[in-house]
């Protein structure tokens, strides 16, 4: 019987990839707002790597070791086509590195999982890659990739990059589906199970179950609506079923880079000034009021863990709906001090930040389900 020990299951995420319109207006959009460069030629498994240029186009943006695959229809023949007709643009794949990908997929079928691609290898010159995929939730699929040493991590951060990493995912699944879902990725990925999170107001409620890679390097929190009028409720009928909510990037100056996305127009959720004064009210941070009055400009979100070290802070920003539906949205953020988890704090405002949106778009009623 395999176990994980002797997979060498080092996760950590290799790329993720979107399906829009236009994977052209996407890549620019990407360098423009978010300051991601264009990666002309990559060793990764997209399209016209397994044939498929002649209906689909694939674009590939990155920051640092951020690394995004975009994908548009150029006929209706595409499976991106294909997607659209049912979902609005959004993550298809969430990619990760493995050691061994031959006894990772072995793995993942022994559990259950649907293999969607047995285990392929592209050579692109000296350079080689094996991959496979398995379906994940819903729509959802995990690549699973072996690179070779040399070239088994994507180009480091540069001075230049605005983020440093994938924070984490967050996965919206139908109510009654977060036990399932979170026993699927501790049964074939071995995750294992973080924070738990209920968080209810007057209008609405959700629940959450953080779920995090063996080594730490994936946390992927999974979000079940617990109201009717849940904004993951929304989320799963606007989307036609689960999927991936949003993406946190990781900044290393989160209040310089809000600043110049500000700058460059990028939309971002708005929060009540009340909340800094309450803010101060709640704790003595380890912030001076020159760093507080910059913080509450760019309108960012300050948190802490009840048990974390002193200047153990999570700073936290959220886009609104980036494909103009309310389904999939980036959020932004810092973590100082080696700050881990996720500050409930933070989580409530964001959940009543997007209340607002929901109220005006007149999809939110006032009462919720016990």
């Amino acid at each position: 019987m395999l176990d994980f020990p002797n997979l060498g299951y080092m996760l950590k995420i290799d790329h993720v990839h979107f399906y829009v319109q236009d994977a052209k207006v996407w890549r620019d959009w990407f360098v423009y707002h978010l300051g991601f460069q264009v990666v002309a030629d990559s060793i990764l498994p997209t399209a016209s790597h397994q044939g498929e240029s002649f209906h689909t186009c694939t674009e590939v943006v990155k920051s640092g070791v951020v690394c995004f695959l975009l994908s548009s229809p150029l006929l209706p023949t595409s499976p991106v086509a294909e997607f659209l007709r049912q979902h609005p643009p959004g993550v298809v794949d969430v990619a990760f590195a493995v050691a061994d990908v031959t006894a990772a997929i072995a793995f993942a079928q022994a559990q259950g999982a649907t293999i969607l691609q047995p285990v392929q290898e592209y050579q692109m010159g000296a350079v080689s890659l094996k991959y496979g995929q398995i379906a994940a939730w819903g729509g959802l699929t995990h690549t699973l990739i072996e690179r070779p040493v040399v070239s088994s991590q994507l180009p480091l951060t540069t001075d230049d990059s605005a983020f440093t990493c994938i924070d984490h995912v967050v996965l919206n699944v139908a109510v009654g589906d977060l036990a399932r879902a979170a026993a699927w990725y501790k049964n074939v990925l071995n995750f294992q199970p973080q924070q738990a999170f209920q968080i209810k107001t007057a209008h609405s409620a959700l629940y959450s179950q953080v779920m995090v890679s063996p080594n730490g390097c994936v946390q992927l929190p999974i979000n079940e609506p617990a109201s009717q009028n849940s904004q993951i409720q929304e989320f799963l009928e606007v989307n036609r079923g689960p999927g991936i909510q949003h993406i946190a990037l990781r900044s290393p100056n989160l209040v310089s880079a809000i600043a110049q996305f500000r700058h460059r127009g990028l939309s971002l959720l708005s929060v009540p000034k009340s909340y800094y004064s309450q803010l101060e009210e709640r704790l003595k941070l380890a912030l001076s009021p020159g760093e507080m009055e910059a913080i509450a400009q760019q309108e960012i979100l300050v948190d802490w863990q009840k048990d974390s070290p002193l200047g153990a802070l999570l700073l936290q920003i959220f886009t609104k709906p980036i494909f103009g539906q309310p389904t999939f949205f980036f959020e932004f953020i810092e973590r100082r001090c080696k700050a881990s988890g996720f500050g409930e704090g933070n989580f409530r405002a964001l959940f009543a930040a997007i209340e607002s949106e929901q109220i005006k778009r007149g999809t939110l009623g006032s009462t919720i389900q016990n």
